[in-house]
């Protein structure tokens, strides 16, 4: 797997660079398909901060993406705390992968029993910390809104966020015409997910 290193204020030494790769360079080995890790450091600048080292691991291939964000005290501790959470992300998507092809637990996009399609190709969550045991429960569909996606302009769409108190909300892009998602980042800022064409 190719492992790309970045960093902001936190100098990547050379021992700190062969770590990364001998740990998240070697996550492919869990399962086929993964071919691109981008690791980013950074280091807060704050005293009062005990977990200093931020260590933000985004690994892609074959149509999947698995993302982690952990803080620790140094850089290294930040990496093997990172390394377990992608490990146990690879082990919920090879499940899902799993049963998707036992056919079990199937579920299409209108309710009914199908393929899962796309819904469990894609974006991985960030981890939430929880361990998993190899018994783990299976989340399902249980609610399901309809609404209108009459087109709106990001700006629009944001608001319309901000006013149900959502962390996102999907429309249809006034100024592209496709697909959109407009988003609550950590930062307080809000993001935009854009359609391709």
């Amino acid at each position: 797997m190719d492992v790309s290193i970045s960093s902001r204020q936190t100098p990547v030494t050379p021992r700190l660079e062969e770590v990364v790769n001998e740990k998240i360079g070697n996550l492919d080995r869990f399962l086929d398909g993964l071919d691109a890790a981008e690791v980013h450091f950074e280091e807060a600048r704050n005293p009062r901060i005990a977990d200093k080292e931020t260590c933000e691991v985004t690994v892609v291939g074959n149509g999947h993406q698995l993302r982690t964000k952990v803080s620790a005290p140094d850089p290294f501790t930040a990496v093997d705390l990172a390394t377990a959470k992608l490990e146990r992300q690879i082990r919920k998507l090879r499940t899902k992968l799993d049963l998707r092809t036992r056919g079990r637990g199937r579920v299409s996009r209108d309710g009914r029993s199908g393929s899962l399609g796309a819904v469990i190709t894609g974006e991985m969550p960030l981890d939430d910390g929880e361990e998993d045991d190899d018994e783990e429960y299976q989340p399902r569909i249980v609610k399901t809104k309809r609404f209108h996606l009459g087109p709106l302009d990001p700006d629009e769409a944001a608001l319309k966020m901000d006013l149900l108190g959502h962390g996102f909300f999907f429309f249809i892009n006034r100024e592209t015409g496709r697909s959109a998602v407009v988003y609550q980042r950590e930062d307080g800022d809000v993001g935009l997910i854009d359609e391709a064409d």
